[in-house]
Formats: C-alpha cells, sequence, structure tokens
C-alpha cells in the first residue's frame, strides 16, 4: 500500500512533529525481505500457534467434555484448537475444570490473538511498519550528527553518493533530500536516509538534519534552485562544507555569495574534457581513473605523518599535488610549502586495488 505523498500545507513545522507524523516525508532505511519469506514465516508462526494450542489442550484432555461422550483425542484437540484460535466456536467440546479454564485464559486466549494478527497480517503489517518507521525517525532524529546531506538525487547528486560510498563513506550517513519519489525509491534501495520535500523550504532542511550536518552537497537541476538551497543551508549551518553544482560559469559567484565553499562548473568541465579529448584522449582517460575510485589511481586526502614534518612534499613516497594548509589549498611547488608542519594535509595520489 503506498503511502500518501505530503502535501505543501503538511510540509509546514516540520521539525517540530512527532516521528509518526512524519512517515511518508522521512524514511529511514531497513532490511527488505522478500514476500515470499514473509508469507512463509506468517503460516509458520500461525501452525506453531496452532500447534502449540492443541498440544496444551492434549494434556489437559481430561478437563475438558465432548458431546459425544468420548475422551479427546490429539485429532479432537488440533480441532478444538482450530475452532478455538479462528473464533468459531461450534460448542461441541468445552472446558469443565477450572485448570483447562485457566488454561483458555492464561494461554488460548494469547494464541487466538496471535493467530488473527497472522490471518490479518497485511493490514497489521502496515501499522507495524509505520509505527516501526516513527520509532525509528525519533532515535536517528536524536542521534544524527556531522553526516552529510545531498540535496538532488539526479545523475549528479546519484554519482555524488556512489564516490562517497566508494570512500567508505557509510551509507546511513548520507542524507538524501528531493521532491521525486522514484528518487528517493533509489536513494532508499541504497540503504540512504531520505527526505521528501523541497529543500528551498527551511524546514525540510532541518528535517534533513542540515544544522549538524559536516557536509552538504546542493546537486539542484537549477541553478536558481542552487543558489537558494545554498542561501538556506548555511543560514542554518555556518561551519558546514558546502558543495554546490551549477551549469552555468557566470553563477559562481552568486553561490560563493550565498555561502558555497566549493563550486563545480558541470557544463564547463565537460566542455574543457572533450575539447582535451580531442588531441590527448589519454588525459581524458587519466583525468576518469583519478575521478573513479573503485581501481586504478584516485586523488586522497591524509595527514601528514610525524617523520614527514619539516620535509618538502616533492620528496615523499607519495605523488603529492598540494598542500591543505589553514583551510586553504596551496599547490605543491609553492614555496610556502616547502617545510610541511603537523596540521597540514596532504592531497596526493594513491594506488586503488580493483
Amino acid at each position: 500500500m503506498a503511502l500518501p505523498r505530503p502535501t505543501a500545507a503538511d510540509l509546514d513545522r516540520l521539525s517540530h512533529r512527532p516521528g509518526f507524523a512524519l512517515v511518508g516525508i522521512l524514511r529511514i532505511p531497513e532490511l527488505q525481505s522478500s514476500p515470499l519469506r514473509a508469507i512463509v514465516q506468517r503460516i509458520a508462526i500461525g501452525l506453531l500457534a496452532l500447534l502449540a494450542a492443541a498440544t496444551m489442550v492434549y494434556l489437559d484432555r481430561s478437563g475438558y467434555r465432548d458431546v459425544s461422550g468420548d475422551e479427546l483425542s490429539f485429532l479432537d484437540s488440533f480441532y478444538y484448537a482450530t475452532v478455538s484460535l479462528s473464533t468459531t466456536g461450534y460448542g461441541d467440546i468445552t472446558p469443565v475444570s477450572a485448570e483447562a479454564r485457566l488454561i483458555n485464559i492464561l494461554v488460548i486466549t494469547p494464541l487466538r490473538i496471535l493467530f488473527l494478527i497472522v490471518l490479518v497480517g497485511t493490514t497489521l503489517g502496515l501499522l507495524t511498519e509505520r509505527s516501526r518507521q516513527a520509532f525509528k525517525i525519533q532515535q536517528w532524529r536524536r542521534k544524527v550528527r556531522n553526516h552529510t546531506v545531498v540535496i538532488g538525487f539526479g545523475t549528479k547528486g546519484r554519482t555524488a553518493v556512489n564516490a562517497m560510498i566508494s570512500d567508505d563513506v557509510p551509507a546511513d550517513e548520507i542524507v538524501v533530500v528531493d521532491t521525486d519519489a522514484a528518487a528517493l525509491e533509489a536513494a532508499a534501495g541504497m540503504g540512504l536516509v531520505t527526505v521528501h520535500g523541497s529543500a528551498t523550504r527551511s524546514e525540510v532542511l532541518r528535517l534533513a538534519g542540515v544544522p549538524n550536518a559536516s557536509s552538504i552537497i546542493v546537486a539542484a537541476n537549477r541553478d536558481d534552485t542552487a543558489v537558494l538551497v545554498t542561501l538556506t543551508a548555511r543560514e542554518l549551518s555556518p561551519h558546514a562544507k558546502i558543495v554546490a553544482a551549477i551549469r552555468e560559469a557566470e553563477n559562481t559567484h552568486l553561490l560563493r555569495q550565498s555561502g558555497a565553499n566549493s563550486v563545480v562548473v558541470s557544463s564547463e568541465t565537460a566542455g574543457r574534457l572533450l575539447g582535451i579529448a580531442t588531441t590527448t584522449p589519454r588525459v581524458v582517460e587519466m583525468i576518469e581513473d583519478l575521478l573513479t575510485p573503485e581501481a586504478g589511481f584516485a586523488v586522497a586526502e591524509r595527514e601528514v605523518e610525524r617523520e614527514e614534518v619539516g620535509g618538502s612534499p616533492r620528496h615523499l613516497r607519495d605523488i603529492v599535488l598540494g598542500v591543505v594548509r589553514n583551510g586553504h589549498l596551496v599547490r605543491v611547488g609553492d614555496s610556502e610549502v616547502d617545510a610541511l608542519e603537523a596540521d597540514d594535509r596532504l592531497l596526493y595520489i594513491r594506488r586503488v586495488h580493483g
């Protein structure tokens, strides 16, 4: 059964709502089982409940009376358990002793309830799922910290997530915000936390945990949307690292002014690679290799080791491309970084074994 999509009015004051009211908007991933396996499990539970009830009746068969006057056989006990758990109750077999009636109260009645839950499992399963999601939402909202929020799960957003997961970022530390239900379903299938709503609304970003996020990736389809999302995210999270992708280079300054730490111009980057490919296609292959962390080479970042302090980055065992000092990138050939400091970080090329 599909959950109803939230309307604009439903998105008001999201951050103050209880977990149950957020089911269908915020989704926490969980392990999925096949429908056949779920059906087999329910049948097994029903049969076990039936067998347990029949066994209890048979062990106390002297406390039951059959209209035929004969002592109960195991088949009679199984028959009584069947009609009792299904609430049919023909009355041809009845408990007459105090022990038998006590067993009916303490054992048969709970088993009857369990049996009914199995019979109406589809409806109750939906309610159970919503309750479980509500509980998981409340737990997640209390503990989510230092995660990454990805705005938009189109081609750019999905590729960014794949790159992070390839770099060993846990899937449960990534939150995807989008208005496309199909995109969110794909993100949930990857084990990501998803939020259904427009990232231009501050309440949606709060629901995604932006105030506590360590990094935010803005992969919107439109540049004006990217600017508005970046401005809103920066207001909610003054210290998070915000990386935004845009189509046109002329909008770069708008993203910078809105609070983006890094801006990627997708159209110009693709254009440069296309131009390079016409004359030196092997360069493009190497760039693609560096940007694909699954195998070959990859650009990585690491801390300066103790024995490397004071040395030159050009003389290390790794091929160093740059040094991050005080939050700023300095090219390796600059005299400013001829001597490494303990707080520096190195951008280098590492070998990836595919």
